[in-house]
């Protein structure tokens, strides 16, 4: 593997294949599909906001760029079932400062990312935090830790932060533990602004 992908995502670095990810009903298949698995477009309309005949036409076009693909075909072989390509995507904005499309299209599918997940905390805590037993309850949470680094320390601490979740992102199924469920660890990285962008004159300790 990749050891700069230790989790097997798919890289997309066409800005095409960002531009057409970067759409609510395409980011909402996707997620779906990585999560519970292959699915018909009939099963992922209610799931995703879009009728059956929308649904499958934007299932076409993730397949375009080799996002979602065909699946096994389920009781019903009628029905066309797909599934994601891969347990997750990843990409980056291009170094090259010339590169305005590339550029252009990470930062478009940046924004449409964080708009699709920015609420994601506050419904669980109002909806499943009340729920979970005491361990559960006891480590979940969030961190707001603020670090003055290097972007190449920051490589470095993203690179160590895979390291450990790798095993246990790309473990078989059957390997994980019998009262294991499912944990979303969401990952912010916020480089801040310099002086000028920002304002400041001065320095946060």
């Amino acid at each position: 593997m990749d050891p700069s992908n230790r989790l097997g995502d798919i890289e997309i670095t066409d800005p095409q294949a960002m531009r057409a990810l970067a759409h609510p009903v395409r980011l909402a298949i996707l997620d779906h599909l990585q999560r519970h698995g292959p699915a018909t477009a009939t099963q992922l309309a209610p799931n995703v906001g879009a009728t059956p005949s929308v649904t499958s036409w934007h299932l076409r076009h993730l397949a375009g760029f080799g996002l979602v693909r065909d699946s096994e075909p389920g009781p019903d072989r009628r029905q066309r079932r797909w599934e994601a390509a891969a347990r997750g995507f990843r990409f980056d904005s291009p170094q090259d400062p010339a590169d305005e499309e590339g550029q252009s299209a990470a930062r478009v599918l940046s924004q449409q990312m964080f708009l699709r997940y920015a609420d994601r905390p506050s419904r669980w805590a109002a909806e499943v935090e009340p729920g979970l037993d005491p361990v559960w309850r006891r480590l979940a949470g969030l961190a707001n830790t603020r670090v003055v680094v290097s972007a190449e320390e920051l490589a470095a601490i993203e690179d160590e932060i895979e390291r450990l979740l790798a095993p246990y992102v790309t473990r078989d199924p059957t390997e994980r533990p019998a009262d294991g469920r499912g944990v979303h660890l969401m990952r912010y990285v916020l480089p801040e602004g310099t002086e000028q962008q920002t304002g400041q004159t001065g320095q946060t300790p």
